[in-house]
């Protein structure tokens, strides 16, 4: 619904954690008119140099404060993910990625209601780690 809020501009940073590399991080916005229950995100899906990270490496966190697995997230009812809010998706990545420009293609995919079937949102952008 919403494409174009699917990659935030110049989002794309790697993560340190006591003084390591961990991973790298991006922001997005959902693709929906209101907010949702982050039980109703169906999934999210993030290649990197056309390469698709694999599921079990992606976090997300409405946030920025607490991250969940997209599998903890089918039962994650307490927390929501409100419309404009920015959300932080985060890939484990030892090391993270190499600095210089790397093609992001992101997707979320939601279940809302009215919509009887998932509806996905995909932006591909071309981001800069420094």
């Amino acid at each position: 619904m919403f494409d174009n809020y699917v990659l935030t501009d110049n989002s794309l940073e790697n993560v340190k954690k006591d003084g390591e590399i961990t991973g790298y991080k991006m922001r997005t916005r959902i693709t929906y008119y209101r907010g949702i229950p982050l039980s109703m995100v169906h999934d999210i899906q993030v290649e990197v140099d056309g390469q698709e990270v694999p599921r079990e490496r992606i976090r997300f966190s409405p946030d920025g404060e607490i991250y969940f697995t997209l599998e903890e997230m089918k039962t994650v009812t307490s927390y929501k993910w409100e419309y404009g809010q920015e959300g932080i998706v985060y890939v484990e990545q030892p090391g993270g990625l190499a600095p210089g420009e790397h093609k992001i293609k992101l997707t979320q995919v939601s279940r809302v209601a009215y919509i009887p079937v998932p509806f996905s949102g995909t932006q591909t952008k071309t981001l800069t780690v420094n």
